[in-house]
């Protein structure tokens, strides 16, 4: 199926540093591109057809998006290293700081999409599928199949059907095709869905978000979400951010030299004594003695 992707996008302080890579596969476009984007850049982009983006560094502190008409005030998100795109929902970007970046898009037919996984899903699973979006920051193996499409894009030498083998691997692994429904029915949240808690989690400045904020980033409602969410994980939303917060702090214990009172601060804590409370609970130390400990070996 030959295809060529719809879309429509303008960019403000966007250049391109290098000639566009791309190659068309059965039922889909790949292009790689490298570019520079100037603090203050703006995005925007629509196409009739899935897409996905996968990028090569991170740019979560650089980039944030919205699907709603631009609003970076109130609904906003850092970009992730995987995002997968249903056909014609709208995004908006922009840009905190200058930065190069490269990433791959990959176009997808939404038609040889629902062929590729109905075989596989059935048919209703891969319609919600192509409808539900996807934003990952660890891309793990979704990154390693990414940088062999543009090798083979870059430098065609392989018949089309190992560049698309690849791309159905990219789709197998980032897209959610699990049985929502029937996990939820039996009180549990779906794998895809805890990873776009811990992909929001992970891209908030101060690792802090209501449980409301929580239950729609999965699509809940909020008194249904915090019961699956306690049978799925065994512990509140709450306990789990907790658990969440504490962790980066041993982080940032171990890799920065910030007081632990600045620690409390960056994370959302009242004060140091907040922290030190928390951490003691959780982690069986202050961080004061944690870090000692931890220098000490």
């Amino acid at each position: 199926m030959k295809f060529w992707h719809s879309m429509k996008w303008r960019t403000e302080g966007i250049r391109v540093v290098a000639p566009v890579k791309w190659r068309q596969f059965d039922g889909l476009v790949s292009a790689y591109w490298e570019a520079e984007s100037q603090a203050g850049a703006t995005g925007y982009y629509l196409a009739d057809d899935p897409r996905i983006m996968v990028f090569f560094s991170d740019v979560s502190s650089q980039v944030r998006i919205s699907n709603r008409n631009g609003d970076f005030l109130q609904h906003h998100r850092p970009m992730m290293r995987a995002v997968y795109v249903p056909p014609g929902v709208p995004m908006w970007t922009t840009s905190s700081a200058t930065h190069r970046f490269s990433h791959l898009n990959l176009h997808l037919h939404k038609d040889k999409l629902l062929k590729y996984l109905a075989p596989a899903v059935g048919a209703s699973a891969a319609l919600t599928a192509l409808r539900r979006s996807v934003e990952i920051q660890d891309t793990g193996a979704i990154e390693t199949l990414a940088r062999l499409v543009v090798d083979e894009v870059s430098k065609p030498s392989k018949h089309e059907i190992y560049g698309e083998s690849l791309v159905g691997s990219i789709v197998a692994g980032l897209l959610d095709l699990s049985e929502t429904g029937s996990e939820q029915a039996n009180g549990r949240l779906t794998q895809a869905q805890m990873n776009k808690l811990t992909a929001r989690f992970d891209g908030l400045t101060d690792r802090r978000f209501t449980v409301a904020e929580m239950a729609e980033t999965v699509g809940l409602s909020e008194s249904w979400f915090s019961n699956v969410f306690r049978q799925t994980t065994g512990k509140t939303p709450l306990q789990w951010q907790l658990g969440k917060r504490i962790e980066h702090a041993k982080t940032l214990l171990l890799e920065s030299e910030l007081s632990v009172a600045d620690v409390a601060a960056q994370l959302g804590f009242s004060d140091q004594a907040h922290l030190t409370k928390v951490f003691r609970q959780i982690a069986g130390d202050t961080p004061a003695a944690w870090r000692r400990l931890q220098q000490t070996r």
